[in-house]
């Protein structure tokens, strides 16, 4: 050891060099510019004192430094020692390089190791030459890629000789291992060398395949880290390629060109950087990887199918923008194994908490309706939809398909009736009454099982007026047009206003009076009209009791079905509820597009989650509290606008909590989701009646229309 006197010039602290052969500062006062003062040389001193000498700050505690939160901040190059400070700690610590020390500021009291910084290995005798300033072995001319503080935790990158506690703050944690993979295909822009794929292991499904694996090479490279924010939660970017290329180009510790190799897996990029002047190298990961899948591939398919989008419709979006995406295969994988275990899950949890409800309530009412994936006879599948229409929510739905469960169309309201009332039956649900539409199968279901049913008003509606504009294109009838508004609007007062079915019937028939300027009626059940006596001027409106138009509009109104369907109009509550969210179904599941028997049930049950959740939100208002309305050109009113109110924005609340409970749950254990699935039946295909024929015979004998000989 020996001692030195050298004069203080306000110079850096950083790292310690050469197994603490470094030089100590001994102050018995502030040090002020020009000021001499004492070190300690442990080893042999050198002949000759640099101007600037470097104090390591390892072997002071944090008190001694007078701005160490904003140098670890990031807000200060260089610390600064307060007064009277005493070098205390000398644990063994590693070699570090200068720059790599001046830029780290989480390194106090690490284990002897090897960084990846240093290009050599520890020297056993240290000289002056070592002790340069901070710049002097840097170019100069320097990249501007390469100004930024270097970060192993902000980049991202995985080095394996680098110290752990430079990485990451929080200790690697291997995700619970799961019963099977279900990886996605590798794409290859330039292969690594030497990598290998992952053997597969026991437990695959049947659609597992090799191809389409992480390489054995990155796999423990590819291993996420705990967050406080989970993956599926983190915020995500569009970056392009060149950008990020450009953080890997030049090697951060000798500044100079790097090789590059990058490896892709849909939507996830790894790039591995080699310097092969330092030996510098990294490996650095666009995503976390979930098990061995990378977490955005996941997490897309997963808002792809949580949205009601379509897989091609996205899949063109990306190929425009040329963002990379994975095959349509990948994202069935995807849904066959967690999302659609998951939203059966889901629905199946509100669905009991429903009928939990329903069954200790006195009196239920009910609407029930179909609506089949396309028009006509040709529906494959039909979905009925059973509603409380108290409270406005989907409580049931029961997916038919038609040729493999009924044998039609026509048979399949019925039995996706029959099904909705076993299940509310079995769940202690007691039905107070039922409002549907007037099928004649649903009519005669319902009377044989005593159930009260009634019509829902704006079916009935909607064919008188068909029937009353075919009477009013006819000769001499053109006068019903100005009637059919005033008739439309009666049967809605009727149903409303009455209270059992003989009154229904008598009110129904006082439009006929009414019509001919005649306001008081015979049937004692209502005696006279409720709207006040005036006189008209325009005398021809009004029909005249032996002509052909109030012949024809009799016979209409008061025909045996009209009445009869009359008397069970619906006083209260009516369908219209159901024709909406038959609407929303739209969004998730289009009648142009063909679904599995699983695809369709699951994204039923998304449209009925979205409608529960959004059925009754309030009218929007304007900040001074004034309700809001919009303009709207309804098609049944022929151009006329009408008033709307404005709801509040949409929320997806069940869409954060599916998401949670893919990633967090049904990930790490799809066993017990899977089970619940497959105790789904599903109906076979159509085309499994009939016996496939070999393919190549089926295409030697395919011949055109336009092609064929001389007949």
């Amino acid at each position: 050891m020996a001692f030195k006197r050298a004069r203080h010039n306000n110079c850096s602290v950083i790292g310690c060099r050469d197994e603490h052969r470094s030089l100590f500062l001994v102050p018995s006062s502030k040090p002020q510019k020009n000021q001499w003062i004492d070190f300690i040389f442990f080893g042999n001193a050198p002949t000759q004192i640099p101007k600037a000498l470097h104090v390591c700050g390892k072997h002071f505690t944090d008190d001694c430094f007078l701005n160490l939160g904003q140098h670890r901040a990031g807000l200060a190059k260089r610390l600064k020692l307060k007064s009277g400070s005493v070098p205390t700690l000398f644990g063994s610590t590693d070699i570090t390089h200068p720059r790599q020390a001046s830029t780290s500021n989480a390194c106090f009291q690490l284990p002897l190791s090897r960084d990846v910084a240093c290009q050599t290995d520890h020297l056993e005798t240290h000289t002056v030459g070592t002790q340069l300033c901070l710049k002097t072995l840097q170019p100069k001319i320097k990249s501007e890629g390469v100004q930024a503080t270097f970060s192993c935790k902000d980049f991202g990158v995985g080095m394996s000789n680098a110290d752990p506690l430079c990485l990451s703050s929080t200790p690697l944690k291997r995700p619970p291992k799961r019963p099977r993979l279900d990886l996605d295909e590798l794409l290859e822009d330039n292969p690594l060398e030497g990598s290998s794929l992952v053997e597969a292991s026991r437990g695959h499904a049947s659609t597992y395949d090799p191809a389409d694996s992480i390489p054995a090479s990155l796999y423990s490279s590819l291993q996420s880290k705990d967050s406080s924010t989970p993956t599926h939660n983190s915020k995500k970017y569009i970056v392009y390629e060149n950008c990020i290329m450009d953080l890997f180009n030049l090697c951060p510790v000798c500044t100079r060109a790097c090789e590059v190799r990058t490896q892709t897996l849909g939507t996830f990029l790894s790039v591995k950087q080699l310097c092969p002047h330092c030996t510098f190298s990294r490996q650095w990961n666009s995503q976390p990887i979930l098990g061995s899948m990378p977490a955005g591939n996941l997490n897309l398919s997963v808002a792809i199918y949580l949205s009601g989008a379509s897989f091609i419709q996205i899949k063109k979006v990306f190929n425009t923008m040329k963002l990379q995406l994975f095959r349509y295969k990948t994202f069935r994988r995807h849904a066959r194994a967690f999302i659609e275990p998951a939203v059966i899950h889901h629905w199946k949890v509100t669905q009991d908490v429903n009928l939990q409800r329903l069954s200790q309530e006195k009196k239920v009412i009910l609407g029930g309706d179909m609506r089949a994936d396309s028009p006509g006879y040709s529906a494959k599948y039909g979905s009925y939809t059973m509603m409380d229409l108290n409270t406005n929510t989907i409580v049931d739905i029961q997916l038919v398909q038609q040729s493999s469960e009924v044998g039609g169309s026509c048979h399949m309201e019925k039995e996706g009736l029959t099904r909705s009332l076993a299940l509310l039956e079995s769940r202690g649900v007691n039905l107070d009454c039922i409002v549907t539409d007037r099928h004649p199968q649903v009519q005669k279901f319902l009377r044989e099982r005593k159930i009260t049913h009634y019509y829902d008003v704006w079916h009935i509606a909607k064919g008188l007026s068909k029937k009353l504009e075919e009477i009013s294109k006819q000769k001499d009838c053109e006068i019903l047009k100005r009637w059919m508004k005033s008739i439309n609007n009666h049967i809605y007062w009727t149903a409303a206003s009455s209270t059992s079915e003989r009154e229904r019937i008598a009110k129904w028939n006082s439009i006929l009076n009414h019509v001919r300027d005649v306001h008081t009626h015979e049937d004692p059940l209502y005696t006279m009209c409720e709207h006040a006596i005036r006189k008209t001027t325009d005398k021809s409106k009004w029909l005249q009791a032996d002509s052909q138009v109030f012949n024809k509009l009799e016979k209409l109104l008061t025909n045996k079905r009209m009445l009869k369907d009359v008397a069970k109009l619906s006083p209260h509550h009516q369908t219209s509820s159901l024709e909406s969210f038959h609407s929303v179904i739209l969004r998730f599941a289009p009648k142009n597009v063909v679904f599995t028997f699983i695809g369709m049930l699951c994204r039923l049950y998304l449209a009925a989650m979205h409608y529960n959740e959004n059925a009754d939100r309030p009218q929007a208002e304007t900040e001074e509290g004034v309700p809001r309305f919009k303009m709207y050109f309804p098609k049944g009113r022929k151009g006329e606008c009408i008033a709307k109110p404005e709801k509040t924005q949409l929320t997806f609340g069940y869409v954060a909590d599916m998401m949670d409970l893919i990633f967090e749950e049904v990930f790490v254990n799809p066993t017990p989701y899977t089970e619940s699935l497959l105790a789904i039946h599903v109906p076979e295909d159509l085309s499994a009646q009939y016996e496939k024929p070999d393919k190549d015979k089926l295409i030697a004998s395919f011949m055109s229309r336009f092609k064929r000989g001389a007949v």
